[in-house]
């Protein structure tokens, strides 16, 4: 059972490790936005959006609804800025650890 429930956190992980989706994450942030506009605003071609919609649409992370012709995009839940917003803030420190370390190299005789 505990296997099954790492599976499951690993593979919505891995739906996650992408820049573009992301880039499509952030994008939505702000609300609801249909396919085109998502292609223009991250100037991607439909068949690469459509791939990483589809991946983030299966792991629960957006939902489509359809409007004649148009699919629009939203977050599911916007929980999952509460995963996101840590691990920039641990990407944060760990730059500024990484700038400190580059600005000593600088200062030894």
């Amino acid at each position: 059972m505990q296997e099954l429930a790492y599976k499951i956190k690993a593979d919505f992980l891995k739906a996650l490790a992408h820049p573009v989706r992301l880039q499509i994450i952030e994008f939505l942030k702000s609300g609801e936005k249909n396919v085109g506009s998502i292609m223009k605003a991250l100037n991607i071609q439909q068949s690469s959006l459509s791939r990483h919609l589809t991946i983030l649409r299966e792991a629960g992370i957006l939902k489509s609804r359809q409007q004649g012709t148009v699919i629009y995009y939203n977050i599911e839940d916007h929980d999952i800025f509460h995963v996101l917003r840590p691990i920039a803030d641990m990407l944060r420190k760990k730059l500024k650890k990484t700038e400190a370390v580059l600005s000593s190299l600088g200062k030894e005789k």
